[in-house]
């Protein structure tokens, strides 16, 4: 399945990250970096629809789509567009991006940003914070709760917003804190 083998690779690359940057070093940068944008804050806004629109140069299901697109360049036409937030792939190995296409795009736009990875571990939202993120996403299937709890904490003290992406109603139950319904409701028949 192609999810364990992403999976597999992130926790090599967040280590080689971690020996490349020790963790207090970008503790540091990602609490001196600008203040986050409201990622949330600009989809709750009133007048209908909010566009996420993405930046991504490959795809492991679809193979290249844009590899040397500039992605100030391509952030700047969808604000012009009418976006309301930008997607930014950071992965590098599967999708061809990077923490560098995310602080082009942040310095080129004003519109909040989400570092689409696989996170997996806090040095990855501080990556994130540390690169211009307003956002993460945090994908339900490649967390336990725990660290989908601690995640999502970390996000909040630093000031992102996270974006929980799920497909199964038991990952729902996770994201949200919760047991089954149906075992709850069980409890009370």
């Amino acid at each position: 399945m192609i999810l364990t083998e992403i999976l597999a690779h992130k926790r090599q690359e967040v280590a080689e990250a971690r020996r490349s940057l020790p963790l207090a070093e970008l503790e540091a940068q990602a609490r001196q970096a600008p203040r986050p944008r409201g990622f949330a804050a600009r989809l709750a806004a009133p007048g209908g629809v909010a566009l996420i629109a993405e930046f991504k140069r490959r795809s492991p299901s679809r193979g290249l789509l844009r590899e040397a697109a500039d992605p100030a360049a391509v952030a700047r036409a969808y604000a012009e567009g009418g976006a309301a937030c930008l997607s930014v792939l950071t992965d590098r190995r599967f999708f061809a991006g990077s923490l560098d296409d995310l602080a082009a795009v942040r310095r080129a736009v004003g519109l909040p940003l989400l570092r689409k990875d696989f996170v997996i571990d806090p040095y990855q939202v501080y990556e994130a914070r540390a690169a211009g993120a307003d956002a993460v996403l945090l994908i339900a299937a490649c967390l336990t709760r725990s660290s989908l709890k601690e995640l999502l904490a970390l996000a909040e003290e630093l000031g992102l917003d996270a974006l929980v992406e799920v497909h199964t109603e038991a990952e729902l139950d996770g994201a949200l804190g919760r047991e089954r319904w149906d075992s709850l409701l069980a409890e009370f028949v």
